[in-house]
């Protein structure tokens, strides 16, 4: 099974049609095949905080946005998330690859890893880790959660999430 063809699937059965990402070498493969997607809108940006100004306005003209981004950007977009997304009810998809866990091989990443949980618990983002298996399902209950609650939800993919395929 190959993980980012099944957070994809949950993506397309989600209805999720606008994206904006922040490059990581986990998510590559995800990014490709969602920019070469004609039903989804695309957008690469260079900071966490503009993809979630962006899919604001995109959930404000009607789409159905996800942020794609690695979760060393969390600390970059705290302030987008609290004082834009939740403060006026705006649900987010985000799908977040989460270094820095068991394993991880570059140190740089292991002081956010350790803090990912801890930050999206202390401003209120519900977030749930799936399998390879879980993830297609996952993607479109977490898209129904933030829909239904208002707000953003995450999904964190750790290395063995990508590993396991």
């Amino acid at each position: 099974m190959n993980p980012s063809h099944s957070i994809y699937r949950g993506l397309k059965r989600a209805g999720i049609d606008f994206a904006t990402s922040v490059p990581c070498v986990n998510l590559q493969e995800l990014l490709d095949l969602v920019g070469n997607d004609p039903k989804i809108i695309h957008v690469p940006v260079t900071r966490e905080e503009e993809g979630v100004g962006l899919c604001a306005g995109a959930w404000m003209a009607g789409r159905r946005p996800a942020l794609l981004m690695q979760n060393s950007g969390l600390g970059n977009c705290i302030n987008a998330l609290t004082s834009l997304d939740i403060l006026y009810g705006i649900p987010l998809l985000m799908i977040i690859s989460h270094r820095g866990g068991r394993g991880e091989p570059m140190v740089g990443q292991v002081p956010m890893g350790r803090l990912t949980v801890p930050l999206l618990d202390a401003i209120q983002i519900p977030h749930i880790s799936p399998t390879c298996a879980e993830a297609e399902d996952a993607v479109i209950d977490t898209w129904h959660r933030a829909e239904d609650d208002q707000k953003p939800a995450a999904i964190l993919l750790d290395l063995d999430f990508w590993r396991r395929a």
